[in-house]
């Protein structure tokens, strides 16, 4: 090969490397930034909808690139060089503090067979409420029924008006209502979203309502508001029998215990869930993300309640759905909700998630309660089974478990005869008849129950 050849091949080989190297250490600047963005934005809680995080770092950037430029004197435009990662590093921050969808809060739309009422509570909550009356040639249950559903602060799905409507259709004079802040419920201040006052809400639903005692049906998160009004003698005092589906924990010790599931859920197996997801926009990815983290609060500057309610998407409960259904469920998960009826407020979720983390134990006022409880169980659970057996073990009126199976958390799922099953055993309680299952587990049985997984 001529030496020419040899030289320009040489040259041509260095030149590559330190190509090679300068992007390399572009790409770390720009990570070194954006990385500074980001713990910026957890210092300041995402003050300003994140630009005190962004113009910091675009200050420190530009300040280092200044300092860059002076050690090594470049001739125009080379001069510009050091101040690409800086420009980079802020078109990719400046996506976490713009929004994207509406920063006022947007209801969903009236439901198509069902009016929508709102009551304004004692509390100061103005609340979405749903009646469904007696339905059907049956007999009329004189109590009426007050379903709570999960969340928490959630609105009721599609599939849950569905079995409200089954329990019509069997003579129960249906009322269900959304959580302050959750579906075309009125939003509270973020301060204000606590496990206690969803209990008050509930007793001041009950007063609002004027119709005496009543029976309760409580979900998921609604189990552990009902099983907290269970131990709150004002509130207790109100409700005629308590049904407690699937609860959630009921106090801060109960919640930072360990234990484990039922049966497999379709978590993991189930194919992954249809539309958009917030968390493919970089502001909502970073928002949620360490909002889930605990790395920012729910009151966090970055984004607004409204926002991040308007933003999340069925989506973006991800496997959390499919958790809800047994593993043999995996392929024929229902669609629980419709786009336009679906809410649910991910901060304020976790403000009161975390405020039952920090309450101290309820223990020794449950063991006092009188109120007629029944517990649901699921055999696929995705719960902690001791957050169900703590209720059975210190509520010495749970007079009934009833161990369902075939089912995961999501009991009245519209597969099967799920819906019909699961209303015959709620039924059968609040009528006071004999179960249409074994009374399972009882307080008896709750060691071999955690032991054997069942």
């Amino acid at each position: 090969m001529p030496s020419s050849a040899v030289r320009f091949v040489r040259y041509a080989g260095r030149l590559s490397l330190t190509l090679a190297l300068a992007l390399a250490l572009a790409v770390a600047a720009v990570a070194a930034l954006v990385a500074v963005f980001l713990a910026l934005v957890v210092l300041t809680d995402g003050a300003g909808s994140g630009l005190a995080a962004w113009l910091t770092t675009l200050v420190v950037g530009s300040a280092f690139a200044i300092w860059r430029l002076r050690r090594r004197r470049r001739a125009w435009p080379a001069q510009l060089v050091p101040f690409l990662p800086v420009v980079v590093a802020a078109a990719l921050s400046a996506a976490v503090c713009i929004p994207t969808v509406p920063t006022d809060r947007q209801s969903p739309p009236a439901l198509p067979f069902v009016a929508t009422q709102h009551w304004s509570l004692a509390t100061g909550s103005r609340v979405a409420v749903y009646h469904y009356p007696p339905a059907g040639s049956g007999a009329r249950r004189a109590v009426p029924l007050v379903y709570l559903p999960g969340g928490p602060v959630r609105g009721i799905s599609v599939l849950d008006h569905r079995f409200l409507q089954l329990l019509a259709r069997r003579g129960y004079d249906v009322y269900a209502y959304e959580q302050a802040g959750g579906g075309r419920s009125d939003p509270l201040p973020m301060g204000q979203y606590t496990i206690s006052r969803s209990v008050r809400d509930l007793a001041a639903f009950v007063d609002h309502l004027g119709k005496g005692k009543v029976d309760v049906l409580g979900f998921s998160s609604g189990g552990a508001v009902l099983t907290r009004a269970l131990a709150d003698p004002d509130t207790a005092g109100r409700l005629h029998r308590a049904v407690i589906a699937e609860p959630g924990p009921m106090d801060g010790p109960t919640a930072r215990a360990g234990g484990h599931k039922g049966k497999p859920s379709a978590r993991g197996l189930a194919p992954a869930p249809a539309g958009p997801r917030s968390t493919h926009v970089p502001r909502y990815a970073v928002a949620f993300g360490l909002m889930r983290l605990g790395l920012l609060t729910p009151e966090t500057g970055l984004i607004g309640q409204a926002e991040g309610d308007n933003a999340f998407t069925a989506a973006d409960l991800g496997d959390d759905t499919a958790s809800a259904y047994c593993a043999r469920d995996a392929h024929r998960i229902p669609v629980e909700d419709t786009p336009q009826n679906f809410s649910f407020s991910p901060a304020a979720s976790l403000r009161v998630q975390q405020t039952v983390r920090d309450s101290p134990s309820i223990a020794p006022q449950l063991s006092r309660s009188t109120t007629p409880a029944m517990l649901m169980i699921a055999e696929c659970s995705s719960q902690l089974r001791q957050w169900a057996t703590d209720v059975l073990a210190h509520d010495p009126a749970v007079e009934r478990t009833q161990y369902m199976p075939k089912v995961g958390h999501h009991m009245w799922n519209g597969l099967d005869d799920n819906d019909e099953r699961a209303a015959a055993v709620i039924s059968a309680f609040l009528q006071d008849e004999p179960a249409p299952l074994p009374n399972y587990p009882t307080r008896e049985d709750v060691s071999a129950f955690l032991a054997g997984r069942t």
